[in-house]
């Protein structure tokens, strides 16, 4: 019996690789026996979907207000830890629930503020208009993102924040190799 073939993706660094498994939940399903009648869950699951795909929008919404919201009490407050949970929270959240809401240009940028707070070793250091800087763009690509140059808005936001970003880990973690490897190392988020 031949063993079976792996369809993982992998990509190799020169220190690490990232691996993407495939995604076997749709064969799992279907080779699963189904009698005619019977409902398949996988379709039953993408029907869901659909059906609420028209509160996406608003759900989106609603998580750009949260990112805010956390935004300004971190202004208020400063970084204490409730905040800095909050703020990193709804960042990481954004980050998950972009592609699933159709709006996936908005998880790069969520993605960079997660890398803000996750690797300043104090987060009082962190410059506040950074901060804001990610949430304004957040904002403003889902504001935007029915426009024809959405996509080209997202990469230069996007971008100019990832660069801002590291540089500013890189110089607050310049004491700490193990951390530089991994803020110089590529993003694991999907572009």
């Amino acid at each position: 019996m031949a063993a079976p073939k792996n369809t993982a993706a992998i990509a190799t660094y020169g220190d690490h690789e990232i691996i993407t498994p495939e995604n076997k939940l749709r064969k799992a399903v279907s080779a699963s026996s189904h009698l005619d009648g019977e409902d398949d869950p996988v379709a039953r699951a993408e029907r869901a979907l659909a059906a609420l795909s028209s509160e996406f929008g608003y759900w989106m919404e609603s998580e750009c207000d949260r990112l805010d919201q956390a935004r300004q009490a971190v202004t208020k407050g400063g970084f204490t830890k409730a905040h800095k949970e909050d703020l990193y929270h709804a960042a990481h959240d954004l980050k998950g629930e972009a592609a699933t809401f159709g709006f996936p240009l908005v998880a790069a940028v969520a993605d960079s503020l997660c890398r803000l707070i996750e690797y300043t070793p104090d987060a009082t250091r962190i410059p506040i208009k950074l901060v804001d800087q990610h949430v304004d763009a957040v904002r403003a690509i889902h504001r935007e993102y029915s426009r024809s140059n959405a996509e080209a808005l997202a990469a230069m936001l996007t971008g100019r924040l990832r660069d801002v970003t590291d540089e500013f880990l890189i110089f607050e973690n310049r004491d700490r190799p193990d951390a530089l490897e991994q803020i110089t190392g590529p993003s694991i988020v999907p572009e």
